[in-house]
């Protein structure tokens, strides 16, 4: 029987070999998409969840609000908390630091660039990174001790036992000896925590300054809770212990903030560590948005409903089609289980064929869609445990959804009716309307969503930063160089050279380099009992030519005054007006333990992305390395000025990698995120409008085929092509308006929804909705209207010759 089946399901999905393949080629597409988003979306929700008791692991976080009342959170921690913790907090089984920075290794004349992190010898208790050398209570004991990676250790080892070996680090401006006593595993690629060794958070240049500094905040915090230990009794001994030691800050912040949510001026929170990955607030717009996540499962979830509606519509539309063999069946004696067997079992056999190609197709699409959406999907993705069992009940789902209905539809035929030719399906149904309506509503949903990205994501590129970012080149300084000396020597390369206009330095750099790092630092001081914050920025001479930035009181840096590299700065306006002055040239103002005098104000810039609101600056050439060498160049030869610049590097660095780029590119960068939604956005709404015009097609088909006798009856009574085409379409293109009605106040909210994670947005464009609707009229009229054109001219004698 099994056999008597398979070659009638093969024989009838040869007979309709056109809509075989359209069902093929849709649900193999819609399980290729939705497998690939899916993974993706895993891989990033299963970030940080390797660690053995990952839900015992915190980050700490400040949590106070601004004088509007809008919350102020910070995971920025100062030197001396984590002692008291492990001193006055009996809760906590272990702490550490954490400060990312990238430094330069050496050893013998060999120098290399590698991710040297700063943290306590309890990283590695907190952590569940295998030690593969070492003991886990002493290998970071000592000062001078130092854990390498597994791939660290063959760079720089070989085939060596790096075990007691000496290497030399550069902390800050200076080579120190270090000697390694662990080898811990690689990161995984799922890891917020990523590093190529470990040295002791004591190390650092600053750690003596500011070990006892309570209002100086720099790194993480970690925590790991014993056993038995909850996040809701440790938070109530935090807020004590808040409250002992920042007092001062509380009683300040008392005369005009307001409190937070829990109710208290500033509160010492918990953020699990499974939550890190996603914090866009605390770690400066760097998190990945769960939001994010969420919207590519949606994506492709709505590609494979499209996908089934497809199916659904065409077995459906050929149910009549195979009424007499079901009546025939039924008066043989086959039952509707039977039937619907057989029936289902049609489905089944395609939706096979489907799958296996859906994962050929996503395993050969895999460089491809890791390149384009900046995934690290392997093949191993494919064969987990929880990816196979996933895969396979979304297989039996959409088989059982796809092919249930239908199947049941076809076998609910009166075998008698069936038999006297009085079953047809000239009116459409309720259920195929609402289906073709949705998957048209998805379709202009994606459509209208891809539209507004693209106007967002060209806004944030056009609109003016203040800064003149074309023709300048960043260079990393690195670890290996002085930042200042560097500059001077580069100047000195560069000079007389026709196609440098100006070369300067600063602390931050414009845009995401090819360095990968970002920094940060921020002051908040008391001026004339006014409460001011500002970012603060190292830069160095010819930084207001080398970017653009107007001057609009005093004047720039100049090297003819000996206090600019002291003490003198520079302001934004909006630090000027915070600051209350209409004319500050000449004041003075004292953000830490040292006086400051204003001898000019800029036009206010962005120093960072159009995802925050641009902070007042403050510009100074006294505290902070150089750590980014600015170029600007002639605009007639880019790429000979990029070639020179490089030589002028090499010649100064003869080891280290040039990391040059053009600021416009740096600043292009900020919006991967965005352009790689807007990506998904723009390939989803393209495939799922393919796959409803195939839908709408195959439907399109069946219909006209249906109304053959009467199109030919219309044409001898004298109906012209052009209404018979807008006959056959109109009832189409009704559907499709109300599939557009129903998407665009959808589509509306979820865009001003995406629009509320940028300080600097467009307006919601009311003809993207008009475009969207447009687009997706044609298209279907386009779909339809070319069989509708094909009906309306055949010869009627031919429609009716069977009459």
């Amino acid at each position: 029987m099994f056999r008597s089946y398979l070659k009638i399901a093969l024989r009838n999905l040869w007979k309709h070999r056109t809509h075989t393949v359209i069902n093929v080629v849709g649900l193999a597409v819609a399980f290729a998409t939705g497998l690939l988003l899916f993974l993706t979306s895993a891989f990033e929700l299963s970030y940080d969840r390797f660690h053995t008791d990952a839900d015992r692991i915190f980050r700490l976080y400040f949590e106070e609000n601004n004088r509007d009342g809008t919350s102020n959170n910070s995971a920025s921690m100062p030197y001396p908390l984590t002692p008291a913790l492990k001193a006055e907090i009996p809760e906590l089984e272990a702490v550490t630091r954490i400060i990312w920075s990238s430094g330069g290794v050496r050893r013998g004349d060999q120098t290399y660039r590698k991710m040297v992190r700063s943290c306590d010898a309890d990283f590695l208790k907190v952590f569940s990174f295998p030690l593969k050398k070492g003991n886990i209570n002493s290998a970071l004991a000592d000062l001078s001790n130092i854990v390498i990676s597994e791939n660290m250790a063959k760079d720089v080892f070989g085939k060596e036992d790096p075990i007691g070996k000496s290497l030399q680090i550069r902390v800050d401006d200076g080579w120190r000896p270090f000697v390694v006593t662990g080898i811990i595993g690689d990161f995984p690629d799922n890891s917020t925590q990523q590093y190529d060794a470990l040295i002791r958070v004591e190390n650092k240049g600053d750690y003596a300054e500011y070990k006892s500094r309570w209002d100086h905040t720099n790194h993480d915090v970690f925590v790991k809770l014993k056993p038995g230990v909850t996040p809701a009794m440790l938070e109530r001994r935090l807020q004590a212990f808040t409250n002992k030691y920042f007092a001062s800050d509380i009683k300040e912040r008392e005369k005009d903030y307001p409190k937070n949510r829990l109710g208290y001026q500033k509160s010492l929170l918990l953020m699990p560590l499974t939550d890190v990955h996603f914090d866009t607030e605390t770690g400066n717009g760097q998190g990945v948005s769960r939001m994010y996540i969420y919207t590519l499962l949606l994506v492709g979830l709505f590609i494979l409903v499209i996908a089934c509606i497809n199916f659904i519509n065409l077995t459906i539309a050929q149910a009549v089609g195979r009424a007499r063999e079901v009546g025939v069946r039924k008066s043989l004696g086959a039952g509707r289980a039977q039937l619907f067997g057989q029936i289902w079992g049609e489905t089944f056999l395609l939706c096979s064929v489907s799958l296996l190609i859906g994962l050929g197709v996503a395993w050969g699409s895999l460089p491809t869609f890791n390149q384009l959406f900046s995934s690290h999907l392997k093949l191993d993705n494919f064969l987990q445990a929880d990816v196979l069992t996933v895969t396979g009940l979304s297989f039996l789902l959409v088989t059982l959804i796809a092919g249930g209905y239908p199947s049941w539809f076809a076998t609910r035929f009166n075998a008698v009716e069936v038999l006297k030719g009085k079953v047809s399906m000239k009116r459409p149904g309720v259920l195929r309307n609402s289906l073709i309506v949705a998957q048209f509503a998805i379709a202009c949903l994606l459509i209208v969503c891809t539209l507004v990205m693209g106007q967002q994501i060209t806004y944030l590129r056009e609109k003016p930063m203040g800064i003149n970012e074309e023709q300048v080149i960043s260079i990393p300084v690195g670890q290996d160089l002085d930042g200042a000396t560097a500059l001077q020597q580069v100047r000195n390369q560069l000079a007389n050279k026709p196609s440098i206009v100006s070369v300067s330095g600063s602390g931050v750099n414009i845009g995401s380099g090819l360095d990968g790092n970002s920094s940060r630092m921020m002051f908040g001081f008391a001026y004339k009992k006014r409460d001011v914050r500002c970012d603060w920025l190292r830069i160095d001479f010819d930084y207001l030519k080398t970017l653009g930035v107007k001057l609009v009181q005093g004047r720039d840096f100049s090297p003819t005054f000996g206090t600019d590299t002291v003490s003198s700065v520079l302001i934004s306006e909006s630090m000027a007006k915070q600051l209350g002055e209409s004319n500050p040239v000449g004041k003075f103002i004292k953000p830490d333990q040292k006086q400051y005098q204003i001898v000019g104000v800029v036009s206010d810039f962005n120093l960072y992305s159009l995802h925050q609101k641009a902070e007042p600056i403050t510009l100074q050439m006294s505290d902070g390395p150089i750590s980014y060498v600015l170029v600007r160049v002639a605009p007639q030869n880019l790429t000979s000025a990029m070639e020179t610049v490089k030589a002028a590097w090499s010649a100064i660095a003869p080891k280290q990698e040039f990391q040059g780029s053009f600021l416009n590119e740096n600043t292009d960068r900020w919006y991967r995120r965005e352009q790689r939604l807007s990506t998904i956005f723009s390939t989803a709404a393209g495939i799922a409008i393919l796959l409803s015009c195939m839908g709408l097609f195959a439907i399109a088909v069946l219909s006209i085929e249906q109304r053959t006798k009467e199109i030919g009856v219309r044409k001898v009574l004298g109906a012209s092509v052009a209404s018979i085409v807008g006959l056959l379409s109109k009832d189409f293109l009704k559907l499709v308006l109300i599939g557009i009605v129903i998407a665009s106040p959808v589509a509306w909210w979820a865009m001003s929804q995406w629009l509320t994670n940028f300080a600097y947005k467009i307006d919601m464009p009311w003809w993207v909705f008009i475009l969207a609707g447009v687009l997706a009229v044609v298209i279907a009229l386009l779909t339809v209207s070319y069989q509708s054109i094909r009906a309306a001219l055949t010869n009627p004698v031919k429609s009716l010759r069977s009459e």
